[in-house]
């Protein structure tokens, strides 16, 4: 039992099953999946033909990563274009059996659209549960739900979860902040569900408002749909403004309703429920080769029960490293120490180093006196890339300079400035230097964070 008398995992047998036992139930879905794919979808039949594979060719776990192709988002989308509005991969699902259409913009912003049958997403609302039961989340508890209600998944995961485990759920949704905080500590919402940004802004807000974030009702926050729940000064940041834990949860839109990982109790890394959704490491440049525990690479997604449009090998462009180390809170999944570290297309090479947004956020998250919200602009000048960082001051420290002398609010302007980019650099090895903003300069980040301005391909 746990120290408010509950049991303590969701479902026992399952978290704490051995992981070579796992693993065969894992090889058994996914040559089940392999050959109903192969024989149902035709989507599938025509990939796999035109790579030369057959589902008969994978007997083992290796198998599987050397010998079945990948499918990508752009390949979704080609194919829902081609044969509207499902494509020819949304799975033998009766109309009558379909319970939810939904649907992922993604960078492209058209919409592709899923059909979830009542099965999955009968199974789906299970998992969930038993992410967020791993994450703390209990019938006692009220959960706040900041995130959108619309085509994209977004929070309805959560609230399926929440809604199982048996919470009081409270969809609020995206409205305005000051609303949000005042309606949270009126309820005593005692979880708190949005996006890591979101969090950060709202402890700015707090701070206008007079209220006391850490005194506050909520003990426990579920983050997802950006890297920076397991940034670990983000998660520090959040921790000590909030007095709550964080628990990072992560996938892609088109793995959902699945909701393949989320930190538990032990905040040790971002788990994944690999006999619902197995999920790889392979090489950024070789979806064939996979990666020794450790080392960064792409991560790779399969439904392994899922009958309508079902994801195998997905390929959502997202870079991580797993480990297989024995966990504190006794569930025996492999994890991700810092769960998605960023995307592939987002890494920026700037005089040589690689670097990503997730470093930026790092090195500006260790400096005191910065707000929640920054922008990354990068250019071309001359023949070599630079990057400049804009960043908000926090409301309590711009108040500090205005009660200041001008000498002295410079000289304060200037140590902030000058730790921001200390800190940056130690994150990405390069000289990044960083603009000071007053609060609310920048927009108000609500949902997911667009940091990146690449102005490269325009013409200076």
């Amino acid at each position: 039992m746990d120290a408010r008398g509950y049991r303590r995992y969701w479902d026992e047998e399952r978290e704490t099953r051995d992981p070579a036992r796992r693993d065969v139930l894992i090889l058994e879905r996914i040559q089940h999946q392999l050959h109903y794919a192969y024989e149902r979808l035709p989507f599938y039949r025509r990939h796999y033909d035109t790579a030369g594979f057959h589902p008969d060719q994978v007997q083992s776990l290796a198998d599987f990563t050397a010998k079945v192709p990948i499918i990508t988002k752009k390949m979704l989308v080609e194919d829902q274009r081609d044969n509207p509005l499902f494509g020819t991969y949304q799975g033998d699902v009766a109309d009558d059996d379909v319970a939810r259409i939904q649907g992922s913009s993604g960078t492209s912003g058209i919409p592709t659209f899923y059909r979830v049958s009542r099965r999955d997403w009968e199974r789906a609302a299970d998992v969930h549960a038993m992410a967020q039961w791993a994450a703390g989340l209990r019938p006692c508890d009220i959960a706040q739900i900041s995130f959108p209600f619309s085509l994209f998944f977004g929070g309805w995961g959560v609230i399926q979860g929440a809604e199982r485990v048996g919470a009081s759920v409270f969809p609020l949704g995206p409205i305005e902040s000051d609303r949000q905080l005042e309606l949270m500590f009126k309820l005593g919402a005692t979880c708190f569900s949005a996006t890591p940004s979101y969090c950060l802004h709202l402890i700015g807000v707090a701070e206008q408002l007079g209220l006391d974030l850490a005194s506050g009702p909520v003990q426990r926050l579920l983050v997802g749909g950006e890297p920076g729940g397991s940034v670990p000064a983000t998660v520090a940041r959040i921790t000590e403004a909030w007095g709550a834990s964080v628990h990072d949860a992560g996938s892609t839109s088109e793995m959902y309703p699945f909701q393949t990982n989320i930190t538990t109790e032990a905040l040790n890394g971002v788990m994944l429920f690999t006999d619902e959704v197995y999920t790889e490491i392979v090489h950024r440049d070789d979806p064939h080769q996979p990666l020794p525990d450790g080392e960064r690479g792409a991560i790779v997604y399969t439904h392994l029960w899922r009958d309508s449009q079902p994801m195998i090998r997905f390929w959502p462009g997202d870079e991580t490293y797993m480990t297989h180390e024995p966990s504190s809170c006794g569930r025996t999944y492999p994890r991700l120490p810092e769960g998605i570290v960023g995307r592939l297309d987002d890494m920026l090479i700037i005089r040589g180093a690689n670097v990503y947004p997730s470093n930026i956020e790092a090195g500006l998250r260790s400096t005191d006196g910065l707000g929640a919200e920054f922008t990354i602009t990068v250019e071309r000048r001359g023949v070599l890339d630079e990057m400049t960082v804009q960043a908000e001051l926090s409301p309590e420290t711009a108040a500090e300079l205005a009660t200041l002398s001008a000498d002295d609010a410079q000289a304060r302007r200037a140590a902030i400035r000058a730790e921001a980019e200390r800190q940056l650099k130690a994150q990405t090895q390069i000289r990044v230097p960083v603009e000071l903003l007053e609060p609310g300069a920048l927009p108000e980040t609500v949902f997911k964070a667009r940091r990146v301005i690449d102005l490269r391909g325009e013409a200076t």
